[in-house]
C-alpha cells in the first residue's frame, strides 16, 4: 500500500474518534437517489453505527442529515472534468481508515455497481486485505423513473431496457454501440448523459430511431425540488441546454417516456410515510 497523502494524513488528524489499528472495515453504502425514505434499513442502521462516512456529491442533503451528531464526515465527491477527490485517493482514504480501525461507511448516491464506480473501490479494498461489504441501493433509472410516472417496461410499448452511461472517461470518445441502441421498441436509460446529449440524441437519430420518439429527463429525481422535463429525442438536447449542470439528470427515450403525463405520482407527500430522523 502506497503512503497516505497529505489530505489524508489531515483528515485523520482532525478526527476525535477513537481508533483501534487494523480492526476497521469498510461498508460501500447506495444511498440511492435522493429522497432518504428511499435509503433501505441496512443504509439507515450502517450510518448510524458508522465512525466516519465518506460521501458523494449526488447523496442529498436530507440523507446527510440522518448522520448523528459527532460522526466524521469526508466529502470526495466528483463532477465531470472536477474531481475535488481523485478515485486513487478516495481507494486510499478507505484503506487508511479501515487500517485506523474506523467502521466507515462509503454513501455513494444511487447503487455503487451500477455506474457508481463500486467497483473499483471494492477491488482496492479486496487488494489490500480490508474487510468489506457492499449495500445495494435503489438505482436511479428505478427510482427517478417511478418518481416521474414513467414505466421502464410496458407490455405494449417496451419488452427490454438498456441502461448506459453518457460519459467516457477524461479526454476519450464516447463510443458505444448505437446501432443497438437505436431500438424503438426498448427504452434507452442515460446516465450522466447532459454534457454528450447533443452526439447521443444524433447518433440515434442518425442509426434509426424516429427524431419524434419521445424522452424525458428527470432532474433531481425523487427530491422535493425534482422536475420533469417531457420532450422528444430530436428536440432533447435543445430542452436540457440551460438546466443546472450540477443537478442530477436521467435521460429517459422510448414511447414509455409519453406516459409520464398520465401516470406522474399523485398522492400527496403529507399522506406518504413519515421520513427517517437522525437519532
Amino acid at each position: 500500500m502506497t503512503a497516505p497523502t497529505s489530505r489524508i494524513v489531515g483528515i485523520l488528524k482532525d478526527m476525535s474518534t477513537p481508533s483501534a489499528p487494523g480492526r476497521g472495515r469498510v461498508f460501500i453504502v447506495g444511498a440511492g437517489p435522493g429522497d432518504p425514505d428511499l435509503l433501505t434499513v441496512k443504509a439507515l442502521r450502517l450510518v448510524r453505527a458508522a465512525d466516519v462516512i465518506v460521501f458523494d456529491r449526488l447523496v442529498s442533503q436530507e440523507i446527510l442529515d440522518l448522520i448523528p451528531a459527532g460522526t466524521a464526515q469526508v466529502f470526495a465527491g466528483k463532477m465531470a472534468r472536477n474531481h475535488h477527490m481523485p478515485q486513487a485517493e478516495i481507494n486510499a482514504l478507505l484503506a487508511t481508515l479501515a487500517l485506523s480501525g474506523r467502521t466507515v461507511v462509503r454513501l455513494k448516491g444511487g447503487d455503487p455497481y451500477l455506474f457508481g464506480r463500486g467497483g473499483e473501490e471494492a477491488l482496492h479494498l479486496a487488494q489490500q486485505g480490508i474487510p468489506f461489504e457492499v449495500v445495494p441501493g435503489v438505482t436511479s433509472a428505478s427510482g427517478c423513473s417511478a418518481a416521474a410516472g414513467i414505466p421502464l417496461t410496458h407490455r405494449d410499448l417496451a419488452h427490454r431496457v438498456q441502461l448506459i452511461t453518457g460519459h467516457a472517461k477524461e479526454d476519450e470518445p464516447l463510443v458505444l454501440d448505437w446501432a443497438k441502441l437505436a431500438e424503438p421498441d426498448a427504452t434507452l436509460v442515460i446516465y450522466m448523459g447532459r454534457t454528450n446529449i447533443g452526439r447521443i440524441s444524433a447518433q440515434l437519430i442518425g442509426h434509426g430511431l424516429p427524431p419524434d420518439t419521445p424522452a424525458a429527463a428527470v432532474v433531481n429525481g425523487t427530491r422535493a425540488d425534482q422536475q420533469t422535463i417531457r420532450t422528444t429525442l430530436a428536440d432533447l438536447p435543445t430542452a436540457v441546454r440551460d438546466l443546472d449542470h450540477a443537478a442530477p439528470t436521467l435521460i429517459i427515450i422510448g414511447k414509455v417516456a409519453a406516459l409520464a403525463d398520465q401516470l406522474a405520482p399523485s398522492v400527496p407527500d403529507s399522506e406518504s410515510a413519515p421520513a427517517a430522523q437522525a437519532p
